[in-house]
């Protein structure tokens, strides 16, 4: 498995953020991702839709996704090609849904005090490390058991078990 994220730019956030803020109730009547994604975030940044072009990770504070447990929230961030999320903690349904649609998270308590808006990131999920390039640190974070790395390789759990399931 390749487990190494690309090194990027973070959007960081506060604590916290919740599946309305991530993907406003009013836009769920559409089953669209694409047209779901465009409004992930707008109510407390509008600019991130446009900065996830180029910034890749999230990084946030405590209790991300923090809120109702649709779906929706972390399949709009992926939608937005954000390939990574490290927070202090998230909601414990939101880590469900993430790792269940193959969303990488990674929390980091460290890393999130460290890091600044534009900071730049890269992690390697298979070894548990994470750095701050930008100011030069590292971090060491759980890895990913091997049934974890092939769910996020393949995608999903559910596309992981259109394909044959674990190995």
């Amino acid at each position: 498995m390749t487990s190494f994220i690309a090194r990027s730019q973070v959007i960081k956030y506060g604590d916290n953020v919740d599946t309305d803020v991530i993907i406003p109730a009013r836009y769920l009547n559409t089953s669209d991702k694409k047209e779901l994604a465009r409004h992930c975030m707008e109510d407390i940044d509008t600019s991130f839709v446009e900065r996830a072009k180029t910034a890749n990770v999230i990084v946030a504070g405590k209790n991300f996704g923090c809120g109702s447990s649709r779906e929706h929230a972390p399949v709009v961030i992926k939608e937005n090609g954000i390939a990574l999320i490290v927070a202090a903690s998230f909601a414990r349904i939101f880590y469900r849904n993430a790792f269940n649609i193959g969303l990488p998270i990674v929390e980091c308590a460290e890393a999130v005090s460290d890091a600044d808006d534009a900071d730049e990131f890269s992690a390697d999920l298979q070894a548990g490390t994470l750095t701050n390039h930008t100011k030069d640190k590292h971090y060491e974070v759980v890895a990913y058991p091997e049934f974890i790395q092939q769910i996020i390789e393949a995608g999903g759990l559910s596309k992981l078990a259109q394909s044959g399931g674990l190995d």
